[in-house]
């Protein structure tokens, strides 16, 4: 299931970058080299220095991107009287004359971002001005100042969807976009912009605004109560300061992210508010210090310095929270702040999170109780912190039910609360990496009072996916997964955890699928490690070993994906290709290994199965006479070399070979002459019968 802010970041493209044009099923070619689909004329990428003319007269879309068009003088489009979207991107376009749009009434769609319009601009808007029925406009790349831009769509009262992005604007005022009463959709990313006053109190109806990618400091009094979308990420923004007011605000999306925000921000009190993003930023709570002073009663004061009035606002420093009504909010991303703790049912105002981002903040601990469960919760991430304790309240009974991906990966983490996962009755997805945990084993041990540190999974029935990368285990046992049917575990980069075989892992051997050992130190002199009975497994990661022999074991498997990097194969059997592993593999890596350049059959047999794709091929070397050579291509010394050294092997062999056929024929000849009498003598006496005359 695809997580909200997924829909958010297509909502951003599709503002961004929502100029595309429509496609038919019926194709034909025009006599001057464009394709005819249905009602469209593509000539994309033609060389056109103007606009054909004899193309089809009931065309409504004709695409002229990429091309050479300088100017678009009068009636350029005169002939296309039902014509509906115009596209001239990438082009050359310093002028649009008055007329050129003569006939042109029932125009909705107009892109001409990537030209030069910066040149003759007034002469270009007046042309524009001729389009009553323009709905959607892209001057996006135009070297367009503010005032630029201010005369381009002075007359363009009907458009609902403009785009100014990649421009040069550095001021917005009220008179950027005054008469554009029916905009709903505004891009203004990647600009210079710093400072913003009252430039859209006229935009009655817009509901989505793009200003990511700009020099804004601050929003503060923010009022735009019918906004939708507002994406102001990446700026430079300390505080987000919304117009105290009790009426209802439309917002539903809210990216702050990339900015540099050192509160919460002060959001509406009532709005719908379901996504907020704020990671990347400076931000922290100051209720308490590393010193333990309480701050509850202290304030901040900000100074709002507006021509010749002054406003002073004070907040709280953590407070700002409690008056804003999150009760909506589904995905909140704090991640990559200075988060050190959160304050005191912080979490509890929002009943409906289903995503939580935390990562990369610096918790030392975190806290779950039995009053705040997260019932809705579905992906909590709290990887990269420093938490060395999760606190759960007992019994931990309806805490986070409904929880699905739990990552609590690169922290200082020993141990969690028991039975922790008993009631997580949907978690699928566990990362505990780069912990210094441990699994509990099936019984505890008898001579202690208190249970070893460690964590149980036994008998979670949902759980598929588990990484324990990183945790220094050694060779485990007494079934640490039992009652669990995982499809994927990492237990790479544990260097002890093979010490035991594999036995540990046999109540796995029907449902696991994917396998990584990376850099656990397994070799061939070690304990000898069996797969055959892992026959579910379709990938397996045994890169960055010590491997000097391939594994028997591997041949009889059906995988799909083999990653064999970093080791010390000299050489993979020659027959690999005609194993169930040979006819199954799909993806490999080979790199990294000290192949022999005169041992490369195996090589060249893989190269030949059409289906096989070896990943990482360009970088697969051999070794000659201290030589490291690409075996894709050996050059033709290294072959001949590796003939002769052959030849000589086979020399080597017959000669070692001859003495010895040499002596048993002549101490076989040398037994016959001696025991010849006896053995005729012998052979006579048993099968001779004497006859009368």
């Amino acid at each position: 299931m695809e997580p909200p802010f997924l829909g958010f970041s297509l909502i951003l493209v599709l503002l961004a970058a929502g100029w595309g044009s429509g496609a038919g099923a019926a194709r034909a070619t025009s006599p001057g080299g464009c394709r005819l689909v249905q009602s469209t004329a593509s000539c994309i990428g033609r060389w056109l220095n103007s606009v054909p003319r004899n193309l089809q007269d009931d065309i409504e879309e004709l695409l002229l991107d990429d091309n050479t068009i300088q100017v678009l003088g009068n009636a350029s489009v005169l002939a296309y009287q039902k014509l509906r979207h115009l596209s001239l991107s990438k082009n050359r376009l310093k002028l649009i004359e008055p007329g050129a749009f003569l006939g042109s009434q029932g125009l909705h769609v107009l892109s001409l971002a990537d030209n030069l319009l910066f040149t003759n601009y007034s002469v270009t808007a007046a042309a524009l001005s001729a389009l009553p029925a323009l709905r959607k406009l892209d001057l996006a790349g135009n070297h367009l100042t503010e005032d630029m831009v201010s005369v381009l769509l002075w007359n363009l009262s009907s458009l609902e969807v403009l785009s100014v992005a990649r421009n040069i604007i550095m001021r917005l005022d009220s008179s950027t976009f005054t008469n554009l009463t029916q905009l709903l959709e505004l891009n203004l990313e990647k600009n210079y912009i710093f400072e913003i006053d009252q430039a859209f109190e006229g935009l009655q109806r817009l509901q989505r605004l793009n200003m990511a990618y700009n020099y804004i400091p601050c929003i503060a009094e923010f009022d735009l109560m019918q906004l939708r979308v507002l994406n102001v990420s990446n700026n430079a923004i300390e505080w987000f300061l919304t117009l105290e007011s009790d009426a209802l605000f439309e917002l539903e999306v809210l990216d702050l992210s990339h900015n540099k925000l050192l509160f919460f921000p002060v959001l509406p009190r009532q709005s719908k508010l379901h996504s907020l993003l704020l990671k990347d930023n400076e931000m922290s709570f100051y209720q308490h210090l590393a010193n333990a002073t309480s701050l509850v009663n202290v304030t901040v004061q900000f100074l709002l310095i507006d021509g010749n009035s002054t406003n002073v606002t004070t907040v709280s420093l953590w407070d700002e929270i409690c008056h804003s009504n999150l009760s909506s909010l589904r995905l909140l991303d704090m991640s990559q702040n200075q988060v050190w703790y959160l304050p005191e049912d912080f979490l509890a105002k929002m009943p409906s999170l289903t995503h939580l981002k935390l990562n990369q903040n610096c918790l030392e601990m975190f806290h779950l109780s039995e009053g705040n469960p997260l019932a809705m919760l579905k992906d909590l991430d709290l990887s990269q912190n420093r938490l060395s304790e999760l606190r759960a309240d007992l019994p931990v009974r309806g805490v986070l039910p409904s929880l699905q991906l739990f990552n609590l990966s690169t922290n200082r983490l020993h141990m969690l609360p028991a039975r922790f996962f008993t009631y997580t009755r949907k978690i699928t997805t566990i990362d505990l990496s780069h912990n210094r945990v441990d699994l509990c084993p099936q019984k505890a041990v008898a001579d202690k009072v208190e249970n070893p540190p460690c964590v149980d999974i036994r008998g979670i029935t949902t759980l598929t996916r588990l990484s324990l990368a990183g945790c220094g285990l050694k060779g485990l046992g007494s079934h640490p997964f039992q009652g669990t049917s995982l499809t994927h575990l990492d237990l790479s980069d544990n260097q002890e955890v093979l010490s035991g075989g594999l036995g540990w892992l046999q109540d796995l051997t029907l449902t696991l699928r994917v396998l990584s050992l990376r850099n656990t130190s397994f070799s061939s002199t070690v304990v000898d490690i069996d797969f055959s009975d892992f026959q579910s497994l379709t990938c397996l990661d045994l890169s960055g070993n010590s491997l000097t022999i391939f594994p028997a074991s591997l041949g009889i498997l059906r995988l799909h994906t083999l990653d064999l990097r970093d080791n010390c194969l000299p050489a993979l059997p020659q027959d690999v290709i005609w194993t169930p592993l040979g006819k199954s593999l799909h993806e490999v890596y080979l790199s990294r290994n000290p192949y022999n350049c005169c041992m490369l059959g195996w090589w060249d047999s893989l190269q030949q199965v059409e289906r096989l794709h070896i990943r990482d091929g360009q970088e697969v070397t051999c070794s000659y006479a201290s030589r490291t050579v690409s075996a894709r291509a050996l050059p033709e010394p290294i072959l001949q070399g590796c003939r002769w050294s052959t030849a000589d092997l086979a020399l080597l062999y017959l000669v070692l070979a001859l003495p010895t056929c040499l002596t048993l024929l002549v101490a076989f000849a040398i037994i016959f002459l001696t025991l010849k009498q006896k053995l005729l003598k012998m052979v006579k006496s048993q099968c001779g019968v004497s006859n009368p005359y």
